[in-house]
């Protein structure tokens, strides 16, 4: 089990609201930059189950 990218969305949050605080505009980049890829990763997660569901419901189709 994956998680989705939810691990980097998070990370990322943390470093935005560090650098908000601390006025660190490079750590606030790193935040929205680690958010960034953990949707990336979240969206591939969710076509790739799109996709094998696609597929489990073709091979349904074609046992039929």
């Amino acid at each position: 089990m994956t998680d989705r990218g939810f691990t980097d969305k998070v990370k990322g949050k943390a470093k935005e609201v560090a650098g908000d605080i601390t006025n660190d505009r490079e750590k606030k980049a790193e935040g929205l930059a680690d958010q960034a890829v953990g949707k990336a990763k979240e969206m591939s997660s969710n076509a790739k189950d799109t996709a094998d569901e696609l597929v489990d419901k073709a091979k349904k189709k074609l046992d039929k």
